[in-house]
């Protein structure tokens, strides 16, 4: 009797264990394989491991930079800025202006690359800017930009990544 108890023991512990080893294949199948439209779904454990934390804090948790300190707020370099979570294209540097809030800002978005939706927080309403491809908060949507869109997307630079164009300027003659 012992020896089929013993037996039945050993069978569900090695059962277990195959069940165990299983899910874990899966879940890391599954975040091999994500693509760019389920970025939605990845779980916060995937974000917290992928992202620096003052960048996780600004783009899943919604946190601000302070203004003047973001390393975006004064560049002026020709390119594209990238969701820093996804890599999505987001906004061109052509549509950038100094809106002098101490944040990047930008006329107009790139393609249909963001959402927008209602922020109510801080006692006010706004519209918050999330990336459409994996929900990043980005900043938000202001009415009060310069012509001819009158649009400001007042975004923090650590949801962005500036990709710079080449050079096209000539180079020096050598002597």
């Amino acid at each position: 009797m012992n020896y089929k108890i013993f037996l039945l023991i050993a069978f569900v512990g090695a059962l277990a264990a195959c069940l165990v080893w299983a899910a874990k294949v899966s879940s890391e199948e599954t975040a091999k394989d994500t693509t760019p439209s389920d970025m939605h779904k990845m779980p916060d454990s995937y974000w917290k491991a992928k992202l620096a934390p003052n960048v996780y804090n600004v783009t899943r948790c919604s946190a601000t930079e302070a203004p003047f300190t973001g390393k975006y707020w004064n560049t002026h370099e020709a390119g594209v800025y990238r969701c820093s979570n996804c890599g999505a294209i987001l906004f061109s540097s052509q549509d950038k202006f100094d809106s002098g809030t101490g944040w990047p800002s930008f006329t107009r978005t790139k393609g249909d690359s963001v959402d927008t939706r209602i922020d109510k927080s801080l006692g006010m309403t706004r519209q918050e800017v999330i990336c459409k491809h994996c929900g990043a908060h980005l900043g938000h949507l202001f009415d009060d930009g310069p012509a001819p869109t009158r649009q400001r997307y007042c975004i923090n630079s650590a949801s962005l990544d500036l990709k710079t164009e080449p050079s096209t300027k000539t180079p020096a003659p050598k002597k």
